[in-house]
């Protein structure tokens, strides 16, 4: 093994580690909590705006029974009047009695309102009561898929755990020098910082080198250290 040849293993280190990683970000069990998040969320603002549309109907219907009970209390005052013997003129019977008829008809109307209005507010009970009921289930729904994802995410963060020991154990082997160099390389070459040369092909990019670049590469003393022009990774000859 050729003093690079540790770079090839620490190459496929940090490839299982990007798999890895990679693995852990694109769960399934993510994209079922973002949905989920999502139908929750939905219902929310539904319920909410029922439930806005809902206690308005209900503060109106509360309004008018406060004022049907009112008004039924005056008639009932003026009809206790009327026939309690007190008023003995006979206008003065008339109008009062005009009156509580007057009363008794405003009374049946505001009733009329009222009953108009809870006619309104009892769909909205229906609809507030399944989209609670909705929410409820999609809420269950997120605490699954939540509890399903940090379990997988558990499962792989252990997996990159024993490759980051892995990969520092293969690192141990490489000059600091020489692993600062395969860093830089390994960032700007979309995660390839060093490939073996085979032929006259780059594993990295799996790229042609030009059959000179190969010969003076080949000719180098051993401890010069080359790179692919296309993908610039640390080239390894082929032992």
């Amino acid at each position: 093994m050729t003093n690079l040849e540790p770079l090839l293993d620490l190459q496929e280190c940090d490839r299982a580690l990007d798999r890895l990683r990679h693995r852990r970000a694109t769960l399934p069990e993510r994209g079922a909590v973002v949905d989920a998040t999502t139908q929750v969320a939905a219902l929310t603002g539904e319920a909410d705006d029922v439930r806005a549309r809902h206690d308005g109907v209900a503060s109106e219907e509360r309004r008018l029974d406060h004022e049907a009970q009112g008004i039924a209390a005056q008639a009932a005052s003026a009809e206790q009047k009327l026939y309690s013997g007190e008023i003995s003129s006979p206008k003065e019977l008339q109008a009062l009695q005009a009156d509580v008829e007057s009363l008794r008809r405003h009374q049946r109307s505001v009733e009329d309102r009222q009953l108009a209005t809870m006619e309104q507010r009892e769909p909205l009970d229906v609809r507030l009561a399944e989209l609670e009921a909705g929410r409820g289930a999609a809420e269950a729904g997120l605490a699954a898929a939540l509890d399903a994802l940090t379990a997988n995410e558990a499962a792989v963060d252990t997996e990159i755990a024993a490759g980051t020991d892995a990969r520092a154990e293969v690192a141990a082997r490489i000059s600091g020098e020489m692993l600062s160099t395969y860093e830089r390389c390994r960032e700007k070459g979309n995660g390839v910082g060093a490939a073996r040369l085979v032929g006259g092909t780059c594993q990295g990019c799996h790229l042609s080198v030009p059959s000179t670049e190969v010969d003076a590469i080949r000719r180098a003393p051993a401890d010069q250290v080359s790179y692919c022009d296309n993908c610039g990774c640390i080239l390894v000859l082929t032992s």
